[in-house]
């Protein structure tokens, strides 16, 4: 039997730390760690779900550490429970070895993606009420409205590339991309 600890922080520039920290005094013997959204694939873990085997655990930290949504973390608890292995999270007190752990993990997952839900109805209506007020939220954009513009008709001549336009106004090859798709895609104008 082996305990998998299992760590993730959403960007490169968060820390592992803690949670390894958590994972070590809990006794996890391996642990894997990501530095990834929730959102995007997670090669490390299901990686781990491949290497289970019965009796093995997989140990974390905290649920959304683990799990973007309730479907998610139920699906992937169904691939822990096939190859027999058992799911625990420290700060949750969670053991799906158990059928009150089993029933806890439905309902705090069921509670987090509510409060996830409800997060990101707010931090919506704050961008949209600072839209309305003339303020956008994001970076500002690297080349003014005329130097779009001259960009894109520069592009669209046929006579330059983005790369070459790149370096003529003195910015990366993805900000000339964008210019120039916000104009000829109709469906790019969402992209800043």
């Amino acid at each position: 039997m082996t305990v998998y600890g299992y760590a993730r922080v959403s960007t490169t520039h968060q820390e592992t730390t803690l949670q390894i920290d958590a994972l070590e005094r809990a006794g996890a013997q391996v642990i894997i760690q990501e530095k990834t959204s929730a959102a995007k694939i997670r090669r490390a873990l299901m990686g781990l779900l491949g290497d289970l085997r019965p009796g093995d655990c997989v140990l974390v930290y905290k649920l959304d550490r683990f799990a973007r949504s309730l479907i998610n973390l139920l699906g992937i608890i169904a691939k822990i429970e096939a190859a027999g292995a058992t799911f625990k999270s420290l700060t949750e007190s969670i053991d799906t070895a158990t059928p009150a752990g089993r029933m806890m993990l439905q309902m705090i997952g069921a509670f987090a993606e509510f409060e996830r839900g409800i997060i990101r109805e707010r931090s919506i209506a704050g961008q949209i009420a600072a839209r309305e007020r003339g303020h956008f939220p994001g970076r500002r954009r690297a080349l003014t409205k005329d130097q779009e513009a001259e960009t894109v008709s520069l592009y669209l001549s046929g006579d330059h590339t983005m790369h070459g336009l790149s370096i003529r106004f003195g910015v990366s090859d993805s900000v000339i991309k964008r210019v120039v798709y916000r104009v000829t895609k109709p469906d790019s104008s969402t992209l800043r």
